[in-house]
């Protein structure tokens, strides 16, 4: 968000004072959405989106620099938020903790906005009880090559398995590529059982659709299916909540649909400028999820029927790390993904006849979470590519080093 002249602009929501900074700031050149009007748009469906993200701490995904930048995370509440912004301090596995914003109402909504956030990133907890999370969630994470009709039928597989084990699925849209599935559940269980839980649903999906879904955690092994990302229930992760918007050219929003709407609705349909509308005359489609809390036992007995899930193979070198089943060369790591995609491009023009083999799930850019912020890591699996006519690891085209400079805390 590049700076502007405009003057603030001084917001009475419900009895708060909120400053909106450089309200004509455009942010979204296409539609031409103003920064002033994200957070008209954030009003407008207050209520849907603090039923996903209210009361609970969240990540501050901040693109103060514009969409074409890296975002970077803000686990730490600013020093001078006002008083309406509550807080509640997570503590992690590294020993490490941070005392995280949380926002309770409209208010919340329109400062985290002036930040420069467009998505919201909670946890699956309540900031009255951070050890017990309330929500699993379910992200069906599309791989290339992958069509939008395979993600829905993925869908009603997961809501399938949710139904048989006395669970209830609330259905929206990712705002990217694929669904999110999100399950209320009684606080009676910790982020392992919640993990494994979701594991577990993940791993039955997979058995009752070999080929179409897959519960592998390691890319290169998935094909062309749909990931059922289990690992997004992990202690430190976050997920895009209802009513979020994403960080795409159109403004495109996470929405809540009904089931009836799975099959028929696309994400590019909801944005900015339609979902505010749609909220108004539908109201929000996960209106009843908090009366739907239900419990892990089922998925729990089950993943005792399953057993432990396959580990990979370890190396040999003495490193205790995995060794990849899929003949991958890594290509590069770069700071941000049009770097990736440059480098990409580069070992393709130095490799054509590897490159004419591949299918589309068989390159491998993936963004990786550094200190602050996001960088990336560029693959290739050379599965489909005949063994004689495979490139070599080379040195790599790029080598950023997200950590260089900083000191181990």
């Amino acid at each position: 968000m590049s700076p502007a002249k405009t003057p603030a602009e001084i917001l009475d929501i419900d009895g708060h004072e909120v400053r909106v900074t450089s309200p004509d700031r455009v942010v979204f050149a296409e539609p031409g959405i103003t920064k002033l009007d994200l957070v008209r748009y954030y009003l407008a469906v207050a209520e849907g989106a603090l039923r996903g993200a209210g009361g609970r701490p969240m990540v501050l995904k901040r693109f103060s620099k514009g969409l074409d930048q890296e975002p970077f995370f803000q686990k730490r509440v600013p020093e001078n938020h006002p008083a309406f912004i509550d807080t509640a301090t997570l503590r992690y596995a590294s020993g490490t903790s941070a005392e995280e914003t949380v926002i309770r109402d409209a208010a919340g909504l329109a400062w985290v906005v002036n930040l420069g956030c467009l998505d919201l990133n909670p946890h699956p907890v309540r900031a009255e009880d951070l050890d017990h999370p309330d929500e699993l969630r379910v992200d069906l994470d599309p791989m290339p090559g992958v069509d939008w009709s395979q993600i829905v039928d993925v869908a009603f597989i997961v809501r399938d398995v949710l139904q048989d084990h006395g669970l209830v699925g609330w259905p929206k849209t990712s705002g990217s590529r694929g669904l999110h599935i999100l399950v209320r559940l009684r606080p009676e269980w910790n982020f392992a059982d919640v993990r494994l839980a979701a594991e577990t649903l993940a791993r039955e999906v997979e058995n009752r659709a070999p080929g179409l879904a897959t519960a592998r955690w390691w890319k290169e092994e998935r094909g062309e299916s749909v990931f059922v990302d289990f690992n997004q229930n992990a202690k430190d992760r976050t997920v895009a909540s209802a009513y979020s918007v994403r960080a795409l050219p159109d403004a495109r929003v996470s929405t809540p649909l009904t089931w009836d709407e799975v099959r028929s609705r696309r994400p590019d349909e909801f944005t900015v400028l339609t979902v505010p509308e749609r909220f108004a005359t539908l109201g929000d489609p996960h209106a009843g999820i908090d009366d739907a809390a239900g419990s892990l036992d089922a998925l729990l007995a089950l993943a005792k029927e399953l057993g432990p899930a396959e580990k990979p193979p370890r190396g040999g070198d003495g490193s205790g790390r995995r060794a990849s089943t899929m003949p991958l060369i890594e290509v590069a790591r770069t700071k941000t993904k049009p770097e990736a995609l440059e480098a990409l491009e580069t070992w393709k023009q130095r490799h054509p006849d590897a490159t004419s083999a591949l299918h589309p799930a068989d390159v491998l850019v993936d963004g990786m979470r550094g200190s602050s912020s996001l960088w990336y890591r560029v693959r290739v699996n050379l599965q489909h590519v005949p063994d004689a006519e495979r490139p070599a690891q080379e040195g790599l085209i790029a080598d950023y080093d997200p950590w260089a400079g900083r000191s181990p805390s």
